[in-house]
């Protein structure tokens, strides 16, 4: 399972008690120096001579002799970009990075209420076959292992020396398995070999899905471009929390105010004047042929138009309504592979269903070339019983407090109206009217929202 999460999170809604007293309010944009445009956002049909030149809107590009399925172009293919080659540049960008490395994940997940689900930290150890990249994975053969991942648990305390390992491969109509995966537990001395979870399940307590988290393949969906669009926030920091403290890969610190956070990091080479990233607006549509009955028939992209990097991903269930929204903060991490060396380094995942929001921020991110050794011993199930720690990684990156918990992503409901129903239920509403309101979390009660300060204030005068 990605994102890091595993079976050996805790519950840990006995921290609310510890949360202090204290308003808070919303911190200016990430990136926002200068006084945005009172409007950000372009339909297609809105779009300059000038703009569309860098846009193939034409509806069929030339497929490739070996798979149909991909365009015939080489990728990462060239201007002007077809919407499908668009999205075959988004799919460079999950969470699992597309090149051998290491790093921290910490995670967690908080419910309306705002107890604490899960929480946890890793150590992710990732072997990437050659060629690395999108590039690798595309040409490979349906079946091929692309890459591997080894899970190292440090916490929650309960979870340390479990580790898990994960085996991904490509595939298409021919072969469909996404992965193996073996998981050891120290109390059991034995690696267990489970199933893939079903793409469309969601894993207990978080707010996505295995397909959320692993990437979906471009050619499973038809895509379209939608216009263009400026963002100027993502996830978003409560004053609680004005300064986050990041690992540096040679194991130091540096403690980083979180207003001054940039979407795309700092290398990034096309800010606007007031500090945003122009984006692409794609539609995925999913095809019957490869998703029947899929949970999520229609997605809704925000790729910059460097990296085509997704900041912002919107789905939207059978019935037409949204069900959950990602947010990212990216940064260059692997400087070799140019644009395409941009990675995660936070995500905030909403299940607008039952309003649950999970985090995740990976740390202390280091390339690291695999010797042929390394790759056969470390990479398989014997290994894990060794219950070796290959890197001694640290984070200090986890929220602590619920009161420190990120905002509900924006919902930006003037944007792209015709192309966005946006239905929540009257007391989700509330409850995100009320956090914009305050800047900070607001969790709900039976009766009606609260924040969780006055929660805790009523359960004191009891």
């Amino acid at each position: 399972m990605g994102v890091a999460i595993h079976p050996f999170s805790r519950h840990l809604s006995t921290l609310v008690g510890l949360v202090c007293c204290g308003l808070v309010c919303l911190l200016p944009s990430q990136a926002t120096s200068l006084e945005q445009p009172a409007r950000t956002w372009k339909t297609v049909a809105e779009l300059s001579a000038e703009e569309r030149t860098s846009l193939d809107l034409s509806p069929d590009t030339p497929r490739h002799p070996q798979f149909p399925y991909l365009p015939a172009e080489p990728y990462p293919f060239s201007p002007p970009y077809a919407a499908e080659e668009m999205g075959f540049r988004a799919m460079e960008f999950t969470h699992w990075k597309r090149w051998s490395c290491a790093y921290v994940q910490v995670y967690g997940s908080i419910d309306a209420y705002g107890f604490f689900l899960n929480w946890g930290k890793n150590i992710t150890l990732i072997f990437h076959r050659e060629p690395e990249g999108l590039a690798g994975y595309l040409y490979a053969g349906p079946g091929q292992n692309h890459y591997r991942t080894l899970l190292q648990y440090t916490a929650p305390p309960e979870a340390y020396g479990s580790q898990s390992l994960y085996v991904r491969y490509r595939t298409d109509q021919t072969f469909t398995k996404k992965q193996d995966v073996f998981r050891y537990v120290p109390a059991l001395r034995r690696v267990r070999r489970y199933p893939a979870m079903p793409r469309q399940s969601k894993y207990p307590g978080y707010a996505l899905t295995f397909d959320d988290d692993v990437g979906r393949d471009a050619w499973e969906f038809s895509w379209r471009v939608v216009g263009t669009d400026v963002l100027y926030e993502t996830v978003r920091f409560p004053r609680t929390r004005p300064a986050i403290t990041l690992a540096n890969a040679n194991g130091t610190f540096t403690e980083v105010p979180t207003q001054k956070l940039k979407l795309m990091g700092e290398e990034y080479p096309l800010y606007t004047a007031e500090g945003g990233v122009k984006c692409y607006v794609v539609e995925a549509k999913a095809k019957p042929e490869w998703l029947p009955d899929y949970y999520a028939p229609r997605l809704l992209y925000w790729l910059d138009q460097h990296a085509f990097f997704p900041l912002r991903i919107e789905e939207y269930g059978k019935d037409g309504n949204l069900i959950y929204i990602a947010v990212r903060i990216a940064k260059q991490l692997n400087p070799a592979l140019g644009e395409r060396g941009y990675g995660v380094l936070m995500q905030l995942d909403w299940d607008a269903s039952a309003d649950i929001l999970s985090y995740l921020i990976q740390d202390a991110h280091r390339v690291h070339r695999w010797s042929q050794a390394d790759q056969q011993v470390f990479f398989t199930p014997e290994f894990m019983t060794r219950s070796w720690v290959l890197m001694n990684l640290k984070s200090q990156a986890e929220v602590r407090k619920p009161e420190e918990y990120f905002l509900r992503p924006a919902l930006e409901e003037d944007k792209f109206p015709e192309e966005r129903r946006i239905a929540l239920s009257a007391e989700l509403r509330a409850r995100v009217q009320a956090q914009e309101e305050a800047g900070h979390p607001v969790f709900t009660t039976d009766e009606h929202p609260m924040t969780l300060t006055s929660r805790l204030g009523a359960k004191k005068s009891e």
